[in-house]
């Protein structure tokens, strides 16, 4: 959109101009551009983007927090740090445009403080995860549940742009066949995690008359490198396994799933902002690339490709019983959105990391990275 592409413009203006001075004025200089900057958008009756990332500090929302600051968005990052991740924000403190918050959601007086002077909102907190919901069962139902509830019915009324919700292809449970799952398919979800996501999305489809854009998007199961990095999801669960000389042991090798890099997820996020509303209005958008949908013995494929000398065990009938292949021609077709990054690509980065050393304690199962032990 117009706001966003002129925003973007000065601020990479800014940023360069900054390269070339002092430290000392780095700082006054830039914040002095982005000042004028708003003055501009303002008084051409354009609007600056200020966007609230609810779950800002997870793995997927501070990756997205980077690449909104490097387009020219200011950002409000609200987190409960239910897994003691707070570091995860630090290197954002100083960045202009950028503030952090502690925040409950259950609290409705500082959920409504949270959207003063936002523009966009993107719903990224919550429980994550079939393992962590249902072992923390009633936590989930308190964050994912009613959380999103209290969010929901406070959001309109605030002259919000964009909502986007971000939901699962694990709704789509289990697929029998060569079918790929649409945006229309049949919701089946299998997971107490699953099932949450279902009725957020129909409560937040199924509102009347807000004054707010509703989208969501239904992401694949994400991989690469995060700020809040997670080693509990399928692509960096088995390398971090095989990088580290350990024997996996693979489960139902043959079940298929979609995979997505979350820098993509991040752009998709951008793209789905700053596209007009008729494209995007009360629309559903499976997120990801067709060319990711992979099998677990694909994935493990491609790490042994990289590490050759790695060993594999595989055993059926495992407790994960999710199964399916998703159809994404629809993010293709209406926000131009492909994929930059395969499997390949991110098993490559997380070996070169782990071979740096820059993870510690990641040879134990329960590590810091992972959904696995909320403080709720």
């Amino acid at each position: 959109m117009a706001d966003s592409h002129q925003y973007q413009t000065a601020h990479h203006v800014a940023f360069s101009v900054n390269a070339h001075l002092p430290d000392s004025y780095q700082t006054e200089i830039f914040d002095e551009a982005l000042r004028m900057t708003s003055e501009i958008l303002e008084k051409h009756g354009l609007q600056q983007r200020k966007v609230l990332i609810v779950g800002g500090a997870g793995y997927i929302g501070s990756v997205l927090t980077g690449h909104l600051l490097d387009s020219g968005y200011q950002v409000r990052c609200a987190d409960l740090l239910v897994y003691g991740n707070g570091l995860t924000v630090v290197p954002y403190l100083s960045r202009p445009g950028y503030e952090f918050v502690h925040a409950d959601l259950s609290d409705e007086a500082q959920f409504v403080s949270l959207l003063e002077g936002i523009t966009d909102v993107v719903l990224l907190a919550g429980l994550v995860g079939d393992p962590v919901t249902k072992n923390f069962s009633e936590a989930a139902a308190r964050i994912n549940d009613a959380g999103h509830e209290t969010m929901l019915k406070l959001l309109n009324g605030r002259g919000l742009n964009r909502v986007i919700f971000v939901s699962t292809c694990s709704n789509y449970g289990l697929i029998e066949g060569d079918q790929f799952a649409d945006e229309n398919f049949e919701l089946k979800p299998l997971s107490l995690y699953a099932k949450s996501k279902v009725a957020v999305e129909k409560a937040l489809l199924s509102q009347k008359d807000v004054d707010y854009t509703p989208v969501v998007l239904r992401f694949a199961t994400a991989f690469g490198l995060s700020p809040r990095m997670r080693f509990d999801l399928t692509v960096s669960e088995f390398t971090r396994a095989l990088a580290l000389g350990e024997d996996l042991l693979v489960f139902d090798a043959h079940t298929w799933r979609p995979y997505c890099h979350v820098r993509d997820f991040s752009e998709l996020i951008r793209c789905a902002i700053e596209a007009p509303k008729a494209r995007v209005a009360f629309q559903v958008f499976n997120a990801g690339g067709d060319s990711n949908n992979n099998t677990k013995q694909m994935i493990v494929d491609q790490i042994l490709e990289q590490l050759p000398d790695a060993k594999v065990r595989y055993q059926e009938h495992g407790a994960d019983p999710r199964n399916y292949r998703v159809d994404f021609g629809k993010v293709f077709r209406v926000l131009h959105f492909q994929p930059r990054f395969t499997v390949a690509d991110g098993v490559r980065e997380l070996i070169a990391a782990i071979r740096q050393g820059l993870f510690h304690d990641i040879a134990q199962p329960t590590s810091y990275y992972g959904n696995w032990e909320p403080r709720v």
